[in-house]
């Protein structure tokens, strides 16, 4: 049972109760465990923003070159703080020739010319060695990767994009409002059978939709803490992302003391906990003896049931599945009703993986439940991704890996694939059940566009290997009988130590950077016009938008390193003429540069003013509108992709996360807004005018007045807003993204 509460609230006694009226709000978040951090990171400055600097950065195969091409086009030297890239995504090796490859021989070559620390592939996923070398209590460490959340083991993670990174690596700061904070209080222990992942896609179910947390930070407290181990803690952790609020934090005690001696790094752990008087912006209840297993349906972990109740009502619940799909896929079929029959709900696949899924305890407990049975030869299958080298060999020592392969599970090595659709796909129509992090369309590697179609469906790994164990059919594993015992977790990092290039403080300006023949420059970008001009190529009218529909993953994840290729993905599974749409409104800025006058751009600007005179200075690009877009993974691609095909802006009601209008901001896209209860009646090929917007920038205007052009030549009023940028955030803009601020800031030093 999970229960949100906004109301303030005070910490006494170590217990929560509600605040009094005339609290001192602003003093008493100075007294949580997450302000005792912030305030520790923040450079002083009276301009009411956090400046914040981090103590380490990671990325992962599918970031790091765009990351540190982008950095060295501005001005790297060398890594200023410990840097570990991890070759999680791309580990394959097997989609467009040796492109992946070559990302991973470059991102060796950065480590040794910069000095950074380098994880060869199938060592271990991101999050994993994150937690196992760089993590310490009160310490933060930035991520280009939204699951970027250690906070059971006392360290505030965030995920932004690539240029959030490249601002740490070139010592500058990550830059936020003051964030509320808001208490997990957490109570009661655990049943038999209930695992992270149930707790987890409670709190999102309770939070996402209502947008509670968003972009605030989530502080996890309470007697509940003493009856969860340290891998338990991590799996809710890390979901945390799926709710958008901005980082996590909890009380350390004990047990995450043990976790930093078997990691070998006893000094890394202190005790962290709220102080006497801290003020919470509002308080959720987390009941752990309350908790049932859980299953989130496509498409959002927060489309979530208790199995139970799911089970009761499979046949209407699948119903809107396939309903929602049809929606958004015309040229798929999504059946799924027909797995359901009196005997159940049959699956096709289980997935134990990744940073929520792979870890040694959730292992541990599916190969007890497995011991001893059999997961058939039917068409159902299950593989098990540990999440590091280490905890593979811990598992292999204590006979869990010989159980699930005795059972017919297959184990593979440490991978993110199957949580973003590069691993196991499924066959079309295909139900696989997984304990990774996310749902969202596609991410089973399924091409609607083409006729295929599959499903995720989230599940704890108990509960999978439940599932597993009954043939396939879909069974919560409080419903079965089961022995199991913690085991208790030896970490070996030899392997790492033999395997991993530790170089930072080792800075080599002498070795060459070594680029494969994908691995390109960004194309030249320009600064900001007087004026604007904007095509609409895409109108996208779903609630949500995830990065996944507006860059997808999977297999594009090998282009991430090749700007122009990549682009030719964008919005590909949602808006499929999106790119040849922006592709002609570039072409058409370009012969404006050329001192030509475009068709299109007389047209539209002939309807609000002089033509001939608004072509000298109105810049043309092209424009995604959606109501709520950014969900999701903080791949910067999102936006890049949209500027290298030519986008300069995006207009929507609100931005689902903060990482996703600062990848826009960042690549010198204007993050507009529309006020709530405006209506958008404009369609694709429609236009939108912006007069000034240089000047409104500059001034820090936020109300932008623009006229919108329809395709009929009838004009009306159109109200944008640009709403709380920082002084630097400015300056992005106007300079046309990040890469052209710095080249800026070297040339006049």
């Amino acid at each position: 049972m999970i229960r949100y509460n906004q109301q303030g609230t005070e910490w006494h006694n170590g217990a929560p109760q509600k605040a009094s009226r005339d609290v001192d709000k602003e003093a008493g978040r100075n007294g949580t465990i997450a302000y005792q951090i912030l305030n520790a990171h923040r450079s002083q400055s009276d301009d009411g923003i956090f400046h914040i600097r981090f103590d380490a950065l990671v990325s992962h195969d599918i970031t790091y070159v765009g990351i540190i091409q982008t950095a060295r086009a501005s001005g790297l030297s060398e890594f200023p703080i410990p840097y570990a890239m991890t070759n999680c995504h791309n580990s394959l090796c097997a989609v467009g020739g040796t492109i992946n490859e070559d990302d991973h021989v470059f991102g060796l070559s950065a480590a040794k010319k910069y000095g950074g620390i380098y994880v060869p592939a199938n060592q271990s996923v991101i999050h994993s060695y994150a937690r196992e070398e760089l993590a310490a209590c009160g310490n933060m460490i930035l991520g280009s990767d939204s699951h970027t959340r250690y906070g059971a083991l006392g360290t505030m993670g965030v995920g932004e994009g690539g240029p959030e990174l490249v601002k740490q690596l070139l010592k500058n700061t990550w830059d936020i409002t003051p964030p509320e904070v808001v208490l997990c209080y957490v109570t009661g222990k655990p049943r038999k059978g209930i695992g992270p992942h149930d707790v987890a896609i409670a709190l999102v179910k309770e939070t996402f939709g209502k947008g509670l947390v968003k972009n605030k930070v989530l502080e996890f407290a309470g007697p509940g803490l003493e009856y969860l181990p340290y891998d338990f803690r991590s799996g809710i952790d890390v979901m945390t992302t799926e709710t958008t609020c901005l980082s996590s934090i909890w009380a350390t005690d004990k047990e995450i003391e043990k976790y930093y001696e078997i990691h070998k790094r006893p000094e890394c752990y202190k005790k962290l906990e709220p102080k006497e008087g801290s003020y919470y912006d509002a308080i959720i209840t987390i009941e752990l003896d309350r908790m049932e297993a859980m299953i989130a349906l496509p498409f959002h972990p927060s489309n979530a049931y208790t199995i139970h109740e799911f089970l009761e009502n499979a046949d209407e619940i699948l119903a809107g599945v396939e309903a929602e799909a049809a929606k958004k896929f015309p040229k798929a079929h999504l059946d799924l009703r027909s797995k359901v029959s009196d005997k159940g709900v049959l699956a096709d696949q289980g997935i134990i993986a990744g940073c929520s899924g792979g870890i040694f305890d959730n292992i541990v407990e599916a190969a007890d439940i497995l011991e001893g049975g059999s997961c058939g030869n039917g068409y159902f299958s299950l593989s098990v991704y540990p999440t590091s080298v280490p905890t593979s060999l811990a598992l292999t020592r204590a006979g869990k890996t010989e159980a699930l392969l005795e059972a017919g599970a297959v184990i593979k090595p440490s991978f993110c694939g199957p949580c973003f659709g590069a691993g196991d796909v499924p066959a079309n129509n295909g139900l696989s059940l997984r304990h990774t992090t996310r749902n969202f369309p596609n991410r089973e590697g399924s091409k609607p566009g083409e006729g295929q179609i599959s499903a995720v469906a989230l599940m704890d790994s108990r509960s999978i290997a439940a599932t597993a164990r009954n043939g396939g059919y879909i069974t919560a594993a409080t419903d079965i009988d089961y022995e199991t015992e913690q085991v208790p977790y030896t970490f070996d990092n030899e392997v790492y130590k033999k395997r991993c290039y530790y170089g930072f403080g080792k800075a080599d300006p002498e070795a060459e950077l070594i680029l494969g023949p994908n691995i390109t420059d960004w194309p030249k970008m320009y600064e900001l016009a007087d004026n604007m001009l904007l095509e609409l190529d895409a109108v996208i009218r779903d609630p949500v938008t995830t990065t996944d529909e507006l860059i997808p993953s999977g297999e594009t994840s090998s282009y991430r390193s090749n700007p122009l290729r990549l682009s030719e993905f964008a919005l590909s599974r949602r808006v499929p003429e999106y790119v040849g749409r922006s592709k002609a409104v570039a072409a058409d800025e370009a012969a404006r540069r050329a001192g030509e006058k475009p068709e299109k751009m007389v047209r539209a600007l002939g309807a609000v003013g002089d033509a001939e005179e608004l072509l000298k200075n109105t810049q043309f690009g092209s424009c995604v509108f959606a109501n709520k877009p950014g969900d999701g993974s903080a791949r910067e691609q999102a936006a890049s992709c949209q500027k290298v095909l030519g986008g300069f802006a995006n207009i929507c009601y609100e931005y689902a996360t903060k990482r996703y209008r600062s990848n826009c901001i960042n690549w010198g896209i204007l993050p507009f807004t529309l006020a709530e209860g405006d209506g958008f009646p404009y369609e694709e090929g429609d236009f939108v005018f912006v007069p000034g917007i240089r000047a409104a920038i500059e001034s820090g205007q936020e109300e932008i007045p623009a006229k919108a052009v329809r395709k009929d030549g009838s004009v009306s009023d159109l109200t944008l807003y640009v709403k709380g940028l920082t002084a630097d955030e400015k300056e992005i803009i106007l300079r046309g993204c990040l890469m052209n601020y710095y080249a800026a800031q070297n040339k006049s030093c």
